[in-house]
């Protein structure tokens, strides 16, 4: 199935944002970038449970392709390369604090404390 480039979605904004942000882990790493700023990799990757380092790789290439998140190399030894969120990605986080709002308020109706 060919994926469908960003002019397409012009006219759906709610689709242009959900090709942005589907898939397992996303959010999480959004989250986690969110509430903890600027990350190295291996700090990403022990802050977010479960998920393997390829799919981490793979996700943050995504999410630097999209323009969401920024990651800045550093030639040392060992290499050292740092992750956070581009203002576009920044400006995600009162929909992050909504989700966020929304499982705390879903945990009580549910009673699953």
């Amino acid at each position: 199935m060919k994926q469908k480039s960003i002019e397409e979605y012009n006219n759906c904004p709610f689709h242009l944002a959900m090709n942005i942000l589907e898939g397992k882990w996303k959010f999480a790493i959004l989250y986690v970038l969110s509430a903890r700023g600027t990350l190295r990799f291996k700090e990403l990757e022990r802050a977010i449970p479960d998920i393997s380092t390829r799919m981490l790789v793979k996700e943050l290439k995504l999410l630097e392709k999209k323009g969401v998140v920024s990651r800045k190399p550093y030639a040392t030894v060992p290499p050292k390369v740092e992750y956070s969120l581009t203002p576009i990605g920044e400006s995600i986080h009162p929909v992050i604090r909504s989700i966020t709002d929304w499982g705390e308020g879903y945990i009580k109706t549910m009673n699953l404390k």
